[in-house]
């Protein structure tokens, strides 16, 4: 068995390009922001910096074990995102990267800020870091998924 393949022109080549560039572009214009998922980001991160009020600090510290839940939530969260818009993100651009790591960076020191407040028994105020954590993580998370929208229209 021969193959007779022909050899494609540039004109052909050139139009074939265009064509997956104007579906790449159709389909990064057609992807709407899931938020009820962003929301359960900020949800996530709420509930792990408040656990820091079920702690006891001091010198029998125990760090709760909320951290690995949330990790594996994260990751749920994560491969609804795809099963939702139907698009597995390669590359999602460095805004995106610096997004993840402001919302890993603010629930750390929301954490330890709440850590803090329970060790001079302001448990009751580990609500409003929660509070900010649910905020931070959801505009943070809103940036990176609309960086990953606009690195699909750029690849």
């Amino acid at each position: 068995m021969e193959n007779d393949f022909e050899r494609p022109d540039r004109e052909a080549a050139a139009e074939a390009l265009r064509t997956l560039h104007a579906d790449r572009e159709r389909l990064a214009s057609a992807v709407e922001v899931p938020r009820l998922l962003l929301l359960a980001f900020g949800a996530l991160a709420a509930w792990w910096v408040a656990a820091a009020a079920t702690t006891d600090p001091g010198a029998t510290y125990q760090p709760p074990t909320s951290g690995w839940l949330a990790l594996v939530g994260g990751l749920v969260i994560a491969y609804l995102v795809r099963r939702e818009t139907g698009i597995r993100f390669r590359v999602m651009g460095a805004r995106a990267g610096w997004a993840v790591a402001g919302i890993v960076a603010t629930c750390l020191a929301l954490f330890s800020v709440s850590l803090g407040l329970v060790s001079f028994d302001l448990r009751w105020a580990v609500t409003l870091t929660s509070a900010a954590a649910f905020l931070v993580t959801t505009w943070l998370a809103g940036v990176a998924y609309r960086s990953a929208i606009a690195e699909l229209r750029r690849d």
